[in-house]
């Protein structure tokens, strides 16, 4: 098979990988051992596909390979004979052969419960992460490991323990009560969004764009779309999404340096991943009342429709900041509207409003802070302290591409700096 058809396999198995997971899940319980019979059928179907050619009916296929593995496994354990009937009166052998197209609930119904249980409470957000991306979202444990930048054995054993957590909860396969669907709902959300942001901008490393994680972000996010369509703030965050990933391919200039919003090639960015993401806000909010991430994606949007840097309206990114800082404050979105206030009403107007910040303990030590208070002093005309500030960030920033882009801006402020005494 063609590097293509190989690339189409590996596309088909993740799609797959939730449904047949979420099927095994609701039948039998023990999700760790599901999860496992599952990743076993992944491997073979990898295997054996590209060499013999994708089955007539793939989930059936799959569901039959991971079924066989958990009922070699029940056959295998003495003290689980008694289970393994009881399995076997309850559900009929599998053959190769598809399902009755009644027999099997639709699969989004099961893709929706199972990112439910990755989130659920009981595990700590870098667990739901990691294990949305392995169940869900059909990574390996290796990728996902890379993607964060820890040992595989680390990643393998954070996997492996919220698995057991949520087994140790009890935890059923069904969709949690009205009471608890929004807090569920919004932590699968914020899961969503935590994958995206390290994949469009990682935390640390060599890499600024880490693609498996924004492509599996969107993905993901669009099958809960497609479940959820009258969320808006599920419509918000995949419209935020795709218009930041639209800018992906300007964000690196032709020597792998990072380039900022004002300065990138508007040529560049994905058009069809604009009037996307645009339409989508748009029509949200006309029938959502406006969430966090439905003013991002308004945000986002007059950015992305802006002709070039010095037509951006201001003005309406400053109202949308300020309408999102009074329903979700937190020192980023603050950090961000003293963004806007420098660019409407001045740079002094901007940096008044980073002094509460700086005792913040969330943000003191942010290299994110020190880097916009870098920017407005220079646009306020003092190159010496915008080059101190750009060093600090630069310092205190574990990402490569981010620091040796603030070091460049140190070095150009040391050159404007330097030109009256060369020109006396």
């Amino acid at each position: 098979m063609t590097s293509g058809g190989s690339r189409r396999v590996e596309d088909l198995l993740r799609t797959l990988a939730p449904q047949v997971l979420g099927l095994l899940v609701r039948r039998h319980g023990q999700f760790d051992r599901c999860e496992d019979a599952v990743q076993e059928a992944l491997l073979a179907a990898a295997l054996k596909w590209p060499e013999q050619g994708v089955p007539e009916n793939p989930r059936a296929w799959l569901l039959t390979v991971a079924t066989r593995r958990l009922t070699d496994e029940w056959r295998s354990e003495r003290a689980r004979r008694d289970r393994e009937v009881a399995v076997a009166v309850r559900e009929p052998a599998y053959a190769a052969v598809a399902p009755a197209a009644d027999a099997e609930p639709p699969t989004g119904d099961d893709t929706l419960r199972l990112l439910f249980l990755c989130c659920h409470p009981a595990l700590a957000r870098s667990a739901q992460v990691a294990l949305t991306l392995r169940a869900v979202g059909g990574l390996t444990t290796a990728q996902i490991a890379r993607a964060f930048l820890v040992p595989e054995a680390t990643m393998s054993q954070r996997i492996r323990r919220a698995k057991q957590r949520i087994e140790a909860t009890g935890a059923r396969f069904t969709m949690p009560s009205a009471a608890e669907r929004d807090e569920r709902l919004a932590a699968v959300r914020q899961v969503l969004y935590l994958i995206f942001n390290e994949g469009y901008t990682a935390s640390s490393g060599p890499d600024l764009h880490r693609a498996e994680l924004t492509g599996e972000a969107i993905r993901l996010t669009r099958t809960l779309h497609a479940l959820l369509p009258d969320d808006g703030e599920v419509t918000g965050l995949l419209a935020l999404m795709l218009l930041s990933d639209s800018h992906r391919a300007a964000r690196l200039g032709s020597g792998g340096e990072l380039v900022s919003l004002a300065e990138q090639d508007r040529t560049r960015w994905d058009r069809a991943a604009i009037e996307e993401g645009v339409a989508l806000i748009t029509e949200s909010l006309t029938w959502s009342p406006p969430g966090p991430y439905q003013l991002q994606a308004a945000i986002a949007a007059v950015h992305s429709e802006a002709p070039s840097a010095a037509e951006t309206d201001w003005p309406q990114i400053l109202a949308l900041y300020r309408l999102l800082a009074r329903i979700a404050p937190n020192p980023m979105v603050t950090l961000n509207q003293a963004v806007a206030v420098a660019m409407v009403d001045g740079p002094r107007a901007g940096l008044a409003m980073l002094g509460p910040l700086g005792v913040d303990e969330r943000t003191a030590g942010h290299h994110r802070l020190a880097a916009v208070r870098a920017h407005l002093l220079e646009l306020a005309g003092e190159p010496g302290p915008a080059r101190a500030a750009y060093l600090a960030a630069a310092r205190a920033t574990t990402s490569l591409p981010e620091r040796r882009y603030l070091e460049l801006r140190a070095a150009r402020l040391v050159e404007v700096d330097e030109q009256p005494r060369r020109t006396t």
